[in-house]
């Protein structure tokens, strides 16, 4: 069985507060603990130094990146700054947030860099004493593909075992939860750490059976894009002992439509819309 999750609902800030500040940045991090979510919901890449660098893409992405000497990362040209072929003295050169999100108007631009997991931690251990507030929990994903192995991403294995040794020297095993939509990452997650939890991240439209039958062992949480979810996946989900937490909800509307279906957590990139349920 899977380990034993919170009873509590779970509000999770994609990528911190992707919506309101610069994506998986501390800042971003900063702002959703500021609207009290119980989990930091972010993405792991690695550097060519084996730091966990927090990025949703293992590149630059052309929407939102501008290299040291201050041209913009162009859609052509985002492939040929791998992150897995940098040092993360190279990669934090980078700005991420000046430029802002088109997708996310509301977004505050300012100058910042890709994080490792370890100023997040650092970060957030310093915000949450300042603030009298409990630390959150943390949901990372390996973001990992077959196509990606070795050149832009270490092969699952070896993933898995890099962000394990950081997740238990940073202190924050019993607060974390590995995600991916890679089971061969779930799959390596599993035969290092039996008891730490994980998150099976879903955006087919495959019978639940069928996704299931990709693992050899059941997920503390299945996590579907939310227009998957129905009543019906969430009675399966439940009967296998696991929670279900969809990605992503960005509308109140949406957020009272799957708290209704008995979701036991939901993804967001405004956290500071959960005071309007």
């Amino acid at each position: 069985m899977p380990p034993k999750p919170l009873p509590e609902f779970d509000w999770q800030g994609h990528r911190g507060a992707r919506g309101l500040v610069p994506e998986n940045t501390v800042p971003a991090f900063l702002k959703a603990l500021s609207l009290n979510v119980r989990t930091l919901e972010m993405d792991a890449a690695i550097s060519q130094n084996g730091d966990v660098i927090i990025s949703h893409e293992p590149w630059f992405s052309h929407e939102i990146s501008t290299t040291p000497d201050g041209q913009e990362v162009s859609d052509e040209n985002e492939k040929n700054y791998l992150l897995h072929q940098m040092t993360t003295e190279d990669i934090q050169a980078f700005d991420v947030g000046s430029r802002g999100n088109a997708r996310f108007p509301e977004q505050q631009k300012m100058s910042i860099h890709k994080p490792t997991l370890k100023e997040v931690v650092a970060a957030v251990n310093r915000y949450c004493q300042e603030h009298n507030q409990a630390v959150p929990y943390y949901n990372i994903e390996i973001k990992s593909k077959p196509e990606w192995d070795v050149k832009l991403a270490p092969i699952p294995a070896k993933f898995a075992k890099i962000l394990l040794d950081e997740v238990n020297r940073l202190g924050i095993r019993d607060k974390t939860c590995i995600q991916s939509f890679d089971p061969r990452s779930l799959l390596a997650v599993n035969e290092l750490d039996k008891t730490i939890m994980t998150a099976y991240l879903i955006e087919n439209i495959n019978p639940f059976a069928e996704n299931m039958e990709k693992l050899d062992f059941i997920p503390t949480i299945y996590s579907p894009y939310f227009q998957l979810v129905t009543d019906t996946l969430v009675e399966q989900v439940h009967t296998k002992g696991m929670d279900l937490i969809p990605w992503t909800i960005n509308k109140v509307e949406d957020m009272q439509r799957m708290k209704a279906l008995g979701v036991d957590g939901i993804i967001t990139d405004y956290p500071n819309l959960i005071g309007n349920l």
